[in-house]
């Protein structure tokens, strides 16, 4: 318990001292234009130019056609998801494999 108290001591300490350390140097040179840097970075991250810009893409509207065939692929599309159906229907398939054929037939005994 204790050695953990102290480890917070120290870091706080530290913490202290290094934003101590910012604010009396926040005008220099080797200072300021990093953290200008950082900020205008974190900035762009925050917020991207496409947010800025809400007209680049605008929306288009489906035509009456396009309209159809979205309805008539949601229509056929709900009457192959039939909940009541008792198996699900994969894209795949079993293939036989040779495991079981080259077994001597069941009439014959194991042993002689």
């Amino acid at each position: 318990m204790k050695r953990l108290s102290i480890q917070y001591i120290v870091f706080w300490m530290m913490i202290a001292l290094a934003a101590l350390w910012l604010v009396t140097n926040i005008f220099s040179p080797q200072v300021f234009i990093p953290l200008i840097i950082v900020g205008v970075v974190f900035l762009l991250y925050k917020f991207p130019p496409t947010r800025f810009s809400k007209n680049r893409h605008p929306k288009v509207k489906p035509s009456k056609r396009t309209a159809a065939k979205m309805a008539a692929r949601t229509v056929t599309n709900r009457k192959n998801s039939n909940p009541s159906s008792k198996r699900k229907q994969y894209p795949f398939q079993v293939i036989d494999g040779q495991k079981g054929k080259n077994d001597p037939p069941d009439d014959l005994p194991k042993y002689h």
